[in-house]
């Protein structure tokens, strides 16, 4: 129901034309509380309405009127070189979704996307590489931090 609720509220967000949004992704209870796998579903979200935003693509390219030529009626387009040169990029492509038949996600573990959500983010977390910071801006960042608590009242430290 949340992710539901999510995903229309962000639609919602893009239609009116706004184009920053501080707090899109995991939050629940009005932000009292997060999750990592409802981030990952929001972030998913947010994937398919960025394409969206992109807007629709009127180039000779985008309308495939090389492919129609090169087909003709009473055909498909699956392999012709249009298709083949375009397929990966053409759509957004969830890596949450699954597109498979209810007989192969049954085979498959029958996971809900709340699972798929869970293993994409450990998976995310397992492969993080911390981008590089040189020595002596983190060294004044700990710094400047030290001495801002220092100079608050004992409560907040």
């Amino acid at each position: 129901q949340a992710a539901h609720e999510s995903a229309n509220t962000l639609n919602m967000t893009l239609l009116a034309g706004t184009n920053f949004v501080l707090h899109a992704a995991g939050w629940l209870e009005g932000g009292l509380v997060s999750s990592y796998e409802k981030f990952m579903i929001d972030q998913d979200q947010l994937g398919m309405m960025q394409k969206m935003a992109e807007g629709v693509d009127l180039s000779e390219n985008a309308q495939a009127l090389d492919a129609i030529r090169e087909v003709g009626p009473g055909s498909h387009y699956l392999g012709c070189a249009h298709t083949q040169a375009n397929f990966q990029t053409a759509f957004y492509r969830s890596p949450l979704a699954d597109n498979n038949s209810f007989e192969q996600w049954e085979i498959e573990g029958e996971k809900r996307i709340e699972q798929r959500a869970n293993a994409l983010a450990r998976s995310w977390l397992e492969h993080y590489e911390a981008p590089y910071l040189d020595p002596a801006i983190d060294e004044a960042l700990k710094d400047y931090i030290a001495k801002r608590k220092d100079s608050m009242p004992d409560a907040f430290t």
